[in-house]
């Protein structure tokens, strides 16, 4: 670990923040590259979908309750669109807790604060490098989950047209770019959640705390969406964000909910990086 970090400071001496960050990145990406449960995640997003699929088509009653469950049976595309309702309920925020809870807390966990940072790099050099790797785990586990739904719906139920949310069918080609859109439309607030893990894994240097808080408090924002008078409140909530798909398979595609999520989930993305950040400027975490 010393000589990597000696590598790495005699390599980014004579570069500019950026290049110091481009380094810490390489060496952060790495690091997940080697994490056996990383692989394991990327290896579930591609395989869940299909063994889904096969469980769901061995059952007479389809899960009607969600605005793609009654026609899974009837097009491979309602496939992914009802996964995607079931995992912004409570897998998106595990997919991304699990490196950036972890990301953070892990260096005061095991005691390489010290370690990593030389006199070339500095902390706030090293937590972005570790927001851009984490972020980049989040948007690949997306997109490959994304593109395993998709490839599980139309190879094992069939390319039909899909009906869209007003009642009209969509074709084949046209339903399989609305659908990856759909799914598109929760990398914000996937990295909403991303966000409030480092900011967790920041503030309480656990790494189980910066996995679990984000998961628990990503099923209370559920329900509490679903209370009675908490209309005001539940636009400013990060799992709003999720539904805001729903407006791009109406026969005349309306874009509000999605602004609005948009904005919702950046607002969380600022916040929370923002006190991450004034957090670890201000720790001792050198031991001086």
């Amino acid at each position: 670990m010393t000589a990597v970090a000696v590598g790495a400071e005699r390599t980014t001496a004579a570069r500019g923040p950026q290049g110091r960050v481009r380094t810490a990145l390489r060496w952060e990406v790495a690091k997940l590259a080697a994490q056996w449960r990383v692989r394991a995640v990327l290896a579930i997003c591609v395989v869940a979908p299909f063994v889904f699929v096969v469980l769901l088509d061995r059952q007479d009653r389809v899960p009607k309750d969600t605005v793609y469950g009654r026609f899974v049976h009837e097009s491979g595309f309602a496939v992914p669109l009802m996964l995607l309702g079931f995992a912004a309920q409570w897998a998106f925020p595990l997919l991304t807790s699990l490196v950036a809870g972890d990301i953070v807390a892990s260096e005061d966990g095991h005691g390489t604060w010290k370690t990593i940072l030389t006199r070339s790099v500095g902390r706030g050099q090293i937590f972005a490098a570790k927001v851009l790797a984490a972020s980049g785990f989040a948007l690949t586990a997306l997109a490959t989950l994304a593109a395993g739904t998709l490839a599980a719906g139309v190879l094992l139920v069939g390319s039909q047209p899909l009906e869209s949310v007003t009642g009209t069918p969509i074709p084949p080609g046209r339903a399989a770019l609305l659908v990856l859109a759909a799914w598109g439309t929760a990398a914000l607030p996937l990295l909403g959640f991303t966000a409030l893990a480092l900011m967790v894994s920041v503030l309480t240097r656990s790494s189980a705390l910066g996995i679990v808080v984000p998961v628990v408090l990503g099923l209370l924002m559920q329900l509490f969406a679903f209370l009675n008078g908490a209309d005001t409140v539940r636009h400013l909530l990060l799992v709003t964000s999720f539904d805001a798909w729903h407006g791009l398979l109406a026969t005349h595609p309306f874009y509000g909910p999605l602004v609005q999520g948009s904005l919702v989930a950046l607002g969380w993305i600022t916040v929370c990086l923002g006190v991450a950040v004034l957090v670890l400027r201000r720790r001792d975490i050198t031991g001086g």
